[in-house]
């Protein structure tokens, strides 16, 4: 996936940035398929190496778990928070860049281990937030150009990945009552 962003990036560069554009429009249903395309779309290759350190990290964290997981995670995060960012979002603005997907990969690790009631993934968690906390934090406050929104968005998606990919538990299976003789 990071690979297919700098290979993007390389053609957007190519051609002038034209494909900033095509991220997620706000409100704007005939521009609804920029929910699928903005993480995939950066304004700069500085902005594209911003996400990819954090992507790759975070990214191979949960890839730990299997290729089909990070799928998962990758596609309710892109989903859900494009589709957040796409409500709340400034108007008239294409909202590009992967950090909404960065920052729902954070909180899916920040989360998992709850859901799971697991002690590595609590602290695997905790590692995430030492490491990634501050700057996850700063991210959302406004900045000009910076989408607080995708960011905002992007992190409540990775909370419902986490809820929703938890390891169900197997519910302790009771005896029937004896019935008399």
């Amino acid at each position: 996936m990071v690979a297919l962003m700098w290979v993007i990036e390389t053609i957007n560069t190519l051609d002038s940035n034209h494909l900033d554009g095509d991220g997620i429009v706000a409100r704007n249903f005939s521009r609804l398929w920029g929910v699928i395309t903005s993480p995939f779309i950066h304004a700069s290759f500085a902005h594209l190496i911003g996400n990819t350190i954090p992507l790759v990290f975070l990214g191979l964290i949960i890839a730990l778990r299997g290729a089909a997981r990070l799928a998962r995670v990758s596609v309710i995060v892109i989903l859900l928070g494009g589709l957040g960012t796409w409500l709340i979002g400034p108007s008239g603005v294409s909202t590009i860049g992967a950090s909404g997907l960065v920052f729902g990969y954070a909180t899916y690790l920040l989360t998992r281990g709850f859901f799971d009631r697991s002690l590595l993934e609590l602290l695997t968690g905790v590692v995430v937030g030492v490491i990634w906390g501050a700057v996850l934090l700063v991210s959302l406050v406004p900045h000009h150009g910076v989408s607080w929104q995708g960011h905002l968005c992007g992190g409540l998606a990775g909370v419902v990945a986490a809820y929703a990919l938890r390891r169900s538990r197997a519910r302790p299976v009771t005896a029937a009552p004896a019935l008399p003789s």
